[in-house]
């Protein structure tokens, strides 16, 4: 392959160490890390797009001489070399991000590229060490540092001189952190940060700290692309964990019932569906952003759906067995019934992002104003939500006491999103300026909420927030329902005045008596034709197509005398023809 082919683009001459006499008098300077930054942001990593990295960085085709510092007489070759190692850590990466991660020979070629990293990054720092000053070299050495860390750490060997490793790189950032320009301080203390997991783990493999297995999931949240390897070694120690602890799961609950669990595959995706339900519905759930949360509710519907798919083929690979057909059918009912929970949660949690933007002004550029119509789809996509959910909980014979307050829940949750979709539409009516509409579906919505109310106040352990949010609903119908009738009895009042006014200004040439003027009909002042920036009207520069204007011609002039001229006889001045007997044959 032609990527594989620059591992020996540029040999290593390791048999010469580099001598005091090969030094020369210039001193480059070389900002790595961000000159690593600014190249990772531009082409591809910003995305985690290894393959394109590796496509734009190094260099193909060198020259096979051996590189000493003597050789060394700009700065461009330091960076040859500087990219090179950073071409060989990405071809890593990119095998490590394989979807089914890398296979044995995969592993193996891996391997080879962050021993090749390794050898390009300790070249870089033995020549920044000469040629460089004492910035560039301490980077340089960081640098060699964390690629070293890099190859130990996928090797699941020496975690000793690994954590070393790390260690060094942290301390040489940390120290560089506190000097320097502002975008260089923020870019040392980021790489501090995305080195500290790698450090924590490897305490945490050689004994040294009392790191639980979840508390690393919570450190491998953070982002950057010094942290990819350590959350694919995250990654494999998580699902190590949850074949452990599926040993132990036997069974499933859900309303009062409990459905066996024969299928390893099954049990590890429901326990990590279960571990990501924690974070939403734990402590800390509220502090979590809502783009986080939507990806966690992401991973969850996928851990389930997986779990599904298992118990499906089990289902097809099943015995004759009717209790084991009943079990596997009843799993995944209940599996459904929670996807459909989740799926509910989810468009709740889309519908108060929408609410918090709807009040929004134009003048948020960067967020998009929610409209009323969004919002109602968003209900319609909830009323069918709780819909399935209840006909899939009605589905059963003998239904548990847990499932018929469970299926009271959904129908309350239908009758409170009915009302709130209700009151939307209305105010979607509102907005197009149809009173009559939008007065009757606020009186609806109000009704309903009203009765969604006195249900939910019945009820022994009722949801205060839910009550909170009805009576403010109840409020907001009726307080909006007065505003829509008095707007459409005051508009009915003026409709005969607004009519006369319009009809009085009617031209029967249908000009506009109060036009503006263009731009070429007053030449003679200064005045602007595009009018202010904050408008959106259109420039009055000049009428196009330009109107049609009365232009003279020429007089028609008819000549009467013509037909009572008479001119004289020509026949004596034209030529008589002769005609002889040849001339009869040829007629």
């Amino acid at each position: 392959m032609g990527r594989e082919s620059d591992a020996s683009a540029m040999e290593i001459d390791d048999s010469r160490p580099i001598t005091s006499d090969q030094i020369t008098n210039p001193k480059f300077s070389i900002n790595v890390l961000q000159l690593l930054k600014s190249s990772q942001m531009q082409h591809g990593l910003r995305f985690g797009d290894y393959t394109r990295y590796s496509s734009r960085t190094g260099v193909a085709n060198t020259a096979r001489e051996p590189l000493t510092a003597a050789t060394v007489t700009e700065v461009r070759f330091l960076h040859v070399v500087l990219y090179t190692a950073e071409r060989a850590w990405s071809h890593a990466m990119e095998k490590r991000q394989l979807p089914d991660g890398p296979n044995a020979r995969q592993r193996n070629y891996l391997i080879g590229r962050l021993r090749k990293a390794v050898k390009w990054a300790t070249l870089f720092a033995e020549l920044c060490a000469f040629k460089g000053d004492s910035r560039t070299s301490l980077e340089a050495e960081a640098y060699a540092s964390y690629m070293r860390g890099n190859l130990l750490f996928e090797q699941d060997q020496n975690w000793d001189v690994a954590l070393k490793s790390f260690k060094n790189a942290r301390a040489v950032y940390e120290e560089l952190g506190k000097y320097g320009d502002l975008e260089n301080q923020v870019l040392c203390r980021e790489r501090v940060e995305e080195l500290e997991p790698s450090i924590r783990y490897c305490l945490h493999k050689i004994g040294e700290s009392n790191l639980q297995t979840s508390e690393l999931m919570h450190i491998g949240e953070m982002e950057g692309p010094a942290l990819d390897l350590f959350k694919a070694k995250l990654e494999a120690v998580m699902a190590e964990a949850r074949s452990q602890q599926a040993a132990s799961m036997t069974e499933f609950h859900w309303l009062g019932h409990k459905f066996p669990i024969s299928n390893a595959k099954t049990r590890v995706s429901i326990l990590k569906a279960q571990e990501l339900e924690k974070d939403l519905h734990g402590p800390t759930a509220d502090s979590l952003p809502a783009e986080k949360r939507l990806l966690i509710f992401d991973k969850i519907f996928a851990a389930y759906h997986e779990a599904r798919s298992c118990i499906r083929n089990d289902l097809v690979t099943a015995s004759n067995s009717e209790n084991m057909k009943d079990d596997l059918s009843g799993l995944d009912k209940a599996i459904g019934a929670v996807l459909g929970q989740r799926t509910v949660e989810r468009n709740q949690l889309l519908v108060s992002l929408a609410k918090s933007k709807l009040s929004k002004t134009r003048d948020d550029k960067n967020e998009k104003v929610t409209k009323p119509e969004e919002l109602v789809r968003l209900y319609d996509l909830l009323l069918q939500n709780t819909s399935d959910l209840l006909d899939l909980v009605s589905s059963g014979r003998d239904r548990k006491p847990e499932e018929l307050a469970f299926g009271e829940e959904c129908e309350l949750k239908n009758l409170v999103f009915r009302a709130e979709r209700c009151f939307y539409l209305a105010k979607s009516y509102s907005v197009a300026g149809k009173r009559a509409e939008a007065y009757a579906l606020y009186c609806r919505a109000r009704s309903v909420a009203y009765d969604s109310l006195k249900k939910l106040q019945s009820l022994a352990n009722a949801d205060q927030v839910m009550v909170k949010e009805l009576k403010t609903l109840c409020d907001d119908s009726r307080s909006s329902s007065c505003i829509e009738h008095a707007t459409g009895i005051i508009e009915e009042e003026k409709a005969p005045e607004t009519l006369s006014k319009r009809i009085s200004t009617i031209s029967l040439t249908g000009a506009d008596k109060k036009l503006e003027k263009f731009l070429t009909d007053k030449l003679e002042t200064y005045e602007s034709a595009v009018g202010d920036s904050n408008t959106k009207g259109v420039p009055r520069i000049e009428s196009f197509p330009p109107a049609f204007q009365a232009t003279p011609r020429n007089p028609i002039i008819l000549d009467l005398a013509y037909n009572t001229i008479e001119f004289p006889s020509l026949e004596n001045r034209m030529k008589k023809d002769k005609k002889g007997f040849m001339s009869r044959l040829w007629r």
